[in-house]
């Protein structure tokens, strides 16, 4: 079980994780963008909606714990009882809050439907109802092991299509093949995560996919998804999908610390996700890269 201290603001909104919102979103509209659909105003609109998504799930992640917070509080004394105390208030402000960029992106969408049509409300209300349940009863489907799944196509492919359908353009198989890589690596911060927490997650009976398959198949999943991430790429530029390859590369010393760090068994895995989020945040960068001096040149 986490600290009490872990519930403050600074911890909840889990900033290393806004580079897959970005990534996400800013692939979609770049990609409409190099089709003559849409506007730079209107891409920032489309990435800032994505990172307030990103911030109400992340506000919301820790309600589900508030059953283990309010034991905690009746079996605490003294001090230890105000810490517990002021950790369940911080939970519910941080809910509340969550929600409430859950309504302004919805705000955002809204007008977004009225100018691409409907066929894009159907994006935004699953996008929605995917981040909600990711920890929301009666779904909660990270404790169901289908979140390192469900992230994959919720952040991942929706995401990138989404924005590239609020943009006006169209969803096209070669679009849905481009968002693969960012797919991968994004279930793959969820996975370091699920990688990390392992023991504690088993302790507590959170039925997270690595406790369902056991850590050692977490381990080697984690090592496919982070190969395969690159092998897309590769074959999306043999494909012609990709307009470089080659300045991936940069990103390897990084993909080098968070492997080793997986593959022996005796590593200190504690900062595994926030390893895995800098490398996809270079990944991202160096992906959309290739795409940007394209449109630009």
């Amino acid at each position: 079980m986490k600290p009490a201290g872990a519930y403050r603001f600074r911890r909840a909104i889990r900033p290393f994780s806004y580079t897959v919102a970005m990534a996400a979103c800013g692939l979609g509209t770049v990609l409409a963008l190099q089709q003559g659909y849409g506007n730079v105003w209107l891409a920032l609109l489309i990435i800032g909606a994505g990172v307030l998504i990103q911030a109400a799930v992340n506000l919301i992640n820790d309600h589900a714990d508030l059953p283990v917070l309010e034991s905690r509080l009746q079996a605490a004394e003294g001090e230890a009882r105000q810490e517990w105390a002021q950790a369940i208030d911080q939970v519910q402000r941080h809910h509340l809050l969550g929600m409430i960029f859950f309504g302004v992106s919805l705000l955002i969408g809204l007008g977004l439907v009225l100018i691409q049509g409907w066929p894009l409300l159907v994006i935004i209300i699953l996008g929605l109802l995917g981040g909600y349940f990711y920890s929301a009863e009666p779904v909660h489907y990270k404790r169901r092991g289908l979140g390192v799944v469900l992230v994959f196509w919720f952040m991942g492919v929706l995401l990138v299509g989404g924005s590239a359908m609020a943009m006006g353009a169209p969803i096209t198989l070669s679009l849905l093949a481009v968002s693969i890589p960012f797919s991968l690596l994004t279930s793959l911060v969820l996975l370091a995560n699920e990688i990390r927490d392992h023991q504690e997650d088993r302790r507590h009976g959170l039925g997270t996919l690595t406790v369902r398959i056991g850590l050692e198949a977490g381990r080697y999943l984690y090592v496919t998804m982070l190969v395969g991430a690159y092998l897309v790429s590769l074959g999306l530029w043999w494909a012609g999908l990709l307009p470089w390859v080659w300045q991936l590369l940069f990103s390897l010393p990084l993909a080098f610390v968070p492997l080793m760090k997986v593959i022996n068994l005796q590593a200190d895995r504690s900062d595994l996700p926030p390893l895995t989020g800098k490398l996809f945040a270079v990944f991202a960068l160096l992906f959309l890269c290739a795409f940007m001096l394209e449109l630009v040149l």
